[in-house]
Formats: C-alpha cells, structure tokens, sequence
C-alpha cells in the first residue's frame, strides 16, 4: 500500500467528528474579525482571536488584511476590494478540501490550482441602477488538478469539498447578518 502524504492529518479530523457527534456544543464556534477604517475607502482588519471547543482560542499570529479600492475607482489601490476577499476565502476554502478529501480517499495530490472569477455589475453599488444587485451575479471555479486518480475521482474529489465547504455554503444560502450601531 501506498503511503499518500498531503499535509492534511485525516485522523484528527475524523477524531474530532466523533468527539463532536457527542458534545454538539464544543462544535459551537465565533469567528471574528476587527475592522478600522484607513483613509478614503481603505480599512484594515485584524483576525487573531475566535471562540471553540467551549473557550476562547488564538491563531499563532494576527493577520492583518488591507482592503480598498483600485485607482480606476478613484481610490488608492491599498489593497484587494472586499469583495475579491470573498473570491480568496471561496479558492481557500475549496482547496483545503480538496486536500483534505485527497487525503482521506488515499489520493496523491501533485498540484492543486484554482481560477475563481466573479462577475459583478458595479452599477448596483453605484447607485446607478436599483434593479442590478450589488454583489455578484455569478461566481465561476476552475480547478486544474494534477493527481494520481482518474478524471472521475478528481472530480468526486472537487463535489466533495465544495459539499463540505463552510465559504460555499454561506455564498449560496441565505445567511442571517445583523448590522448593529454600537
């Protein structure tokens, strides 16, 4: 038998499935970032800390994410728009479930590479039309995979994280978002 080595440790992640099949409440997780606005449309966020396992957890550093808006847009281009970060946190996502599923199905990943292109109507935030949405109209994801599996498991390999992928659900079903004013 070969041994496949993908990065991804499988059996932790089975261990926790069946841990929290019988402590729902652990699986609770808050996720949080913090946001401070720059200049013009330019802000930055923050992300270190997040509520698991019942308690609160750290990531190992911060990361600091810049947002803004390109020069076309008479901004100073400080960083992606945040609406490319959906398209970043969609590709990430995806790919460490490919990974992931790779891993468990003993599957030998060479190369994992993405293309996600989303098209957006910049009317709608513009004001310039109310009938044209402000977000996108449609997300499209090209994977390029390199593996040794069939052309058929490649793509069971993709069906299966996008089943799994918390970015993926929350971009296709309605998610319940409160705005409040402190």
């Amino acid at each position: 038998m070969t041994t496949v080595e993908n990065g991804v440790n499988v059996q932790a992640l089975l261990d926790a499935r069946t841990v929290l099949k019988d402590a729902p409440e652990a699986a609770q997780f808050t996720w949080r970032a913090s946001s401070k606005w720059q200049h013009g449309v330019h802000s930055t966020t923050r992300i270190q800390q997040f509520f698991g396992l019942g308690q609160e957890q750290s990531h190992k550093t911060e990361a600091v994410f810049d947002a803004d808006h390109p020069a076309v847009f008479a901004a100073e281009d400080n960083g992606i728009t945040p609406i490319e970060y959906l398209l970043v946190g969609l590709a990430s996502c995806l790919t460490a479930g490919v990974a992931s599923v790779a891993q468990n199905r003993g599957i030998q990943l060479r190369s994992v590479e993405s293309v996600v292109e989303g098209q957006h109507d910049i009317r709608g935030i513009l004001g310039v039309d109310s009938d044209v949405r402000n977000g996108f109209n449609d997300i499209k994801v090209t994977f390029n995979i390199d593996a040794d599996a069939s052309q058929q498991e490649i793509e069971a390999l993709v069906a299966q994280s996008q089943k799994r992928s918390a970015v993926f659900d929350a971009l296709t079903n309605p998610t319940n978002v409160t705005v409040e004013v402190a």
